[in-house]
């Protein structure tokens, strides 16, 4: 690398990233750098600051143009950029999630007051806590209300909303987890539809002007359970038209 590409580079990553062009999957060089490193700064999941567009970067650029309700392309353009450039890092990282948040065995603990419906501007990934002989019973569970009504701030078996719904399941199985759907979705690891397992959870996105706004369990075999606006607690799968187009992410909670 020569000295004024270093003294660029240094530079862009300093005081803003200067953008020659839109940046698309295999797009290399300093700008991918910079954009990587600032994305990785912020919180996303950057597997490596390589230089190379890579999946790993797309789907990064994804997360952060849906945390700042911008437009969907995965391609880092003139108004990606110019947000990426405005937050600061540490600002975004203090709005990590606060120790509660963290899931709990504490049966006798109080139920989670409603979080602030504020979309968090990066979802940090915990580790799963989930063990794999509690499923069953989150299943059974989550089965057991098929059919109840849903209920706009409901949490109980008198009518749920989606996020009432998991965290009264959980909390029926000695869990305690957030209340709402955006908090929620601060839990577990990424993972692709492929990688998920029953009882890990799935987000999406239902409304054009917000993120994350609906959630439910993964029951295995592309299915998940959820509390749906218009039909109460149901089965449905992934596949479907509507919810492939809203899903979000399927986040790993099972360890």
């Amino acid at each position: 690398m020569t000295a004024g590409v270093a003294l660029a580079t240094v530079f862009t990553l300093n005081s803003g990233i200067a953008m020659a062009q839109t940046l698309t999957m295999n797009s290399s060089g300093p700008e991918v750098v910079a954009v990587q490193q600032k994305l990785k700064d912020l919180g996303y999941n950057i597997k490596k600051v390589s230089g190379v567009y890579d999946n790993s970067t797309k789907r990064a650029v994804l997360a952060f143009q849906r945390d700042n309700k911008i437009k969907l392309s995965g391609n880092v353009d003139e108004k990606t950029m110019k947000a990426i450039n405005t937050l600061r890092p540490g600002a975004v990282k203090a709005e990590s999630p606060k120790p509660a948040v963290k899931p709990s065995t504490d049966t006798n603990s109080k139920t989670d007051k409603p979080a602030a419906a504020t979309k968090p501007k990066y979802v940090p990934e915990s580790q799963p806590f989930l063990p794999k002989s509690k499923v069953n019973g989150i299943i059974a569970t989550a089965k057991k209300y098929i059919g109840v009504k849903y209920v706009s701030g409901g949490t109980t078996p008198k009518g749920f909303d989606c996020s009432g719904y998991v965290q009264y399941v959980f909390k029926q199985n000695g869990f305690t987890v957030p209340r709402t759907a955006d908090v929620q979705y601060k839990l577990g690891k990424y993972a692709p539809v492929s990688k998920l397992e029953p009882g890990d959870l799935v987000f999406f996105h239902t409304d054009s002007s917000a993120g994350v706004s609906h959630c439910g369990i993964y029951l295995g075999n592309g299915k998940f359970i959820h509390a749906s606006s218009s039909k109460g607690i149901r089965i449905d799968e992934l596949s479907n038209e509507y919810w492939k187009k809203a899903f979000t992410a399927g986040k790993h909670i099972v360890k």
